[in-house]
């Protein structure tokens, strides 16, 4: 198991929330680092959807013109997964 080693560091909050949040027993530090970690899954995703845009675009255009190579064997829900 990776130790994770951590940084003290200092946020400025809507001085209403982390009240509610300290007389509620909610742990601030704990969200504001899952929220960091999700903002930066989410902006690591787009980063890669960005990157690879022209990629995707080209697989597109290759599909519309020559089909889907497993055509005959992709199901959509509801649909039996080979045909004979």
């Amino acid at each position: 198991m990776a130790i994770a080693f951590k940084r003290k560091t200092s946020l400025t909050l809507d001085a209403a929330a982390l009240e509610a949040a300290r007389d509620l027993g909610v742990n601030v530090s704990a969200v504001a680092e899952t929220a960091v970690r999700r903002a930066v899954a989410d902006a690591r995703r787009r980063k890669w959807l960005d990157e690879n845009a022209d990629a995707f675009a080209a697989q597109a255009e290759w599909h519309d013109h020559n089909g889907h190579p497993l055509a005959d064997i992709i199901t959509s829900p509801g649909q039996t997964s080979w045909t004979r």
